[in-house]
């Protein structure tokens, strides 16, 4: 651009920026077709829009007021964006919840987990499988066995398996969860109804006869402490969604119980926005 008198090549007069955005503006406003629109105020529109939008955050209510203490986290302030669940789901045209399957080790949670989210994905609808041996792997990987620990993995499992369901996504979680209370505190998390508890109901001895990934052998031989169902109890639920009952020698394939859930889903709205 060239220089303008009395000012150097970089630094144009007030005079010369207003001429230049004015030829931009109206350069961009022929190239896209707005003959004869007073661009510079619809152009402006938004801009104000979004000034008196901030303006409004800011000199609303006191965020001292509104600051909150959880847990050991002081001053924090929910932001509340204008893109809520509701739009979400629209997108994705299904309702975000929890299908939480617990049951003792070997009933068959993880497998009925991947069947689950396939049949749902061939329905197109969007699943996130959180199992509790992968999310040991990484972010409850500084946690063991130990009651206390079980709990806050417990806890850390429900409060990631909460947002995935804010962002319209049916979260599959796939744990053992042996203590009640710790189920229910995932339960309080969510919406009533976004929480579906699905009990794997396998006696202790089919489970055993399984064993997988031979962690019975290592707890009957003592090499293993804590293990639920051997030396640390297992707590049914006593008001689930869903029940799925096996018996040695009766035992449905993967993709029938994962039929049941999906049944349970479409009756109760889920599979739709």
């Amino acid at each position: 651009m060239a220089a303008i008198q009395g000012a150097g090549p970089f630094s144009p007069s007030p005079l010369a920026k207003s001429r230049f955005a004015r030829i931009v503006l109206e350069t961009n406003a022929t190239r896209i077709g707005l003959h004869g629109v007073d661009f510079r105020s619809s152009f402006l529109k938004p801009i104000k829009a979004m000034a008196n939008d901030c303006g409004a955050a800011v000199s609303g209510k006191n965020l001292s007021q509104m600051a909150k203490t959880v847990g050991k986290a002081t001053n924090i302030v929910w932001h509340k964006c204008s893109v809520d669940k509701c739009d979400r789901q629209q997108l994705l045209e299904q309702k975000g919840c929890v299908i939480w399957m617990t049951g003792l080790s070997g009933s068959g949670k993880s497998t009925l987990a991947c069947a689950l989210s396939r049949g749902l994905h061939a329905r197109g609808k969007l699943t996130y499988i959180l199992d509790g041996d992968n999310v040991r792997h990484g972010l409850n990987s500084d946690l063991g066995f130990k009651a206390e620990d079980r709990a806050e993995n417990i806890r850390r499992i429900g409060e990631v398996a909460k947002l995935f369901a804010d962002a319209g996504i049916i979260c599959i979680a796939s744990l053992i969860s042996p203590y009640r209370k710790d189920r229910d505190a995932c339960r309080a998390l969510l919406p009533e109804r976004d929480f579906i508890e699905v009990f794997l109901d396998v006696p202790l001895e089919v489970c055993e006869a399984r064993d997988p990934k031979g962690l019975y052998k290592l707890a009957r031989s003592g090499k293993i402490k804590g293990f639920t169902g051997i030396d640390d109890p297992y707590e049914p639920p006593v008001s689930c969604e869903i029940v799925l009952r096996q018996k040695a020698g009766n035992c449905f394939p993967p993709s029938a119980m994962a039929e049941t859930v999906i049944s349970y889903l479409e009756e109760k709205g889920y599979l739709q926005a």
